[in-house]
């Protein structure tokens, strides 16, 4: 998903996307410790992912803070 289709998102549904982000993030790495992860580069997109949810994130809190 790019940052477009993250923009029109709710707030809400962006935190939901985290979190599920985040337990994929999670899996990913339980699969790296016992060696059955296979394909590495999986890693680094959900990781980017997360950043671009979280950059988003902050961007709408700082727009309603004004």
């Amino acid at each position: 998903m790019n940052a477009s289709e993250l923009r029109q998102k709710e707030p809400s549904e962006l935190e939901g996307l985290l979190l599920e982000l985040r337990k994929e993030q999670f899996n990913l790495r339980m699969q790296q410790g016992t060696g059955q992860l296979s394909r590495p580069s999986e890693m680094r997109r959900v990781r980017k992912e997360i950043a671009r949810v979280k950059t988003l994130l902050n961007e709408k809190g700082v727009g309603e803070a004004s």
